[in-house]
């Protein structure tokens, strides 16, 4: 399983190479508008992989209660560093627990959550997601939500675009997991879970109620200049996205799942 420090190295440039891009940005937007939905004013939110912070902020700043984990130690304090720079450390608190932790540590023992959400990813750094679906059945109490942005298995613009230059091996990475991904200095394993696999996995804790497809129109981050150079184009197609998106559901280079906690 990779190595959560391996992510330290993202820490100091996420923010300036995807989430004050024109591409973040607008994906981001359409992340925020699914948890607009769900998530509430007063309530509370565990964040899993909460990267630098941007979304534990928004969430924040609509007058939720975030509790932010990340593997990443740098990833944590880049977090609790734009806490406090929006004068939100009142509403957020962080802690270094990664994903693959969460099942057996207990740091979060004896917690009980409105909802759980992790974004843009997080998530396919695992090849088995029951024992997280587990550990979270005993935080997220029933009839809160769960919110998931992993990359699926089907990303169009990355098979054409390493296709037509002629990268075979990277175009169909996604059908032959684990694929290896350059982290920094290292190269992790990554899964892309299709979406009915992650409602198998989470059921029976969990039931599906909300599919749709992110970046499917909308190029993946390492296109992200071509959105700069276009912006009119890549504007018509994110809406063309936002219209169609129940529609393809776990297509593009992510997808946005939630999930209510039922009872048992």
């Amino acid at each position: 399983m990779p190595s959560p420090s391996a992510f330290d190295a993202f820490a100091a440039d996420y923010d300036a190479t995807f989430t004050h891009t024109a591409l973040g940005q607008r994906l981001r937007r359409r992340v925020w508008r699914v948890l607009a939905d769900y998530f509430q004013a007063g309530q509370t939110v565990l964040e899993l992989a909460c990267g630098t912070g941007e979304d534990a902020v928004w969430l924040a700043q609509r007058g939720l209660t975030v509790t932010a984990t990340d593997g990443s130690a740098e990833m944590v304090t880049a977090t609790a560093v734009k806490a406090r720079q929006n004068n939100l450390s009142h509403r957020i608190t962080t802690h270094q627990l990664s994903l693959q932790e969460l099942p057996t540590r207990h740091a979060l023992r004896n917690t009980q959550y409105d909802h759980a959400f992790s974004n843009f990813g997080g998530l396919n750094t695992l090849d088995d997601w029951r024992p997280l679906a587990a550990a979270l059945a005993q935080l997220v109490r029933p009839g809160g939500h769960l919110a998931l942005v992993p990359m699926g298995p089907f990303c169009p613009w990355e098979i054409g675009w390493y296709g037509l230059h002629g990268e075979w091996k990277t175009a169909v990475r996604r059908f032959r997991q684990p694929a290896m991904a350059r982290i920094g200095d290292n190269q992790i394993p990554v899964w892309y879970p299709p979406a009915r696999r992650l409602r198998q996995e989470f059921a029976p804790w969990f039931e599906c109620v909300h599919v749709e497809s992110l970046g499917l129109w909308l190029p993946p981050s390492c296109l992200a200049h071509w959105v700069e150079r276009w912006p009119r184009l890549f504007a018509t197609l994110d809406r063309l996205e936002s219209k169609t998106a129940r529609l393809s559901g776990g297509w593009g280079d992510h997808y946005i799942m939630a999930l209510t906690r039922v009872p048992r």
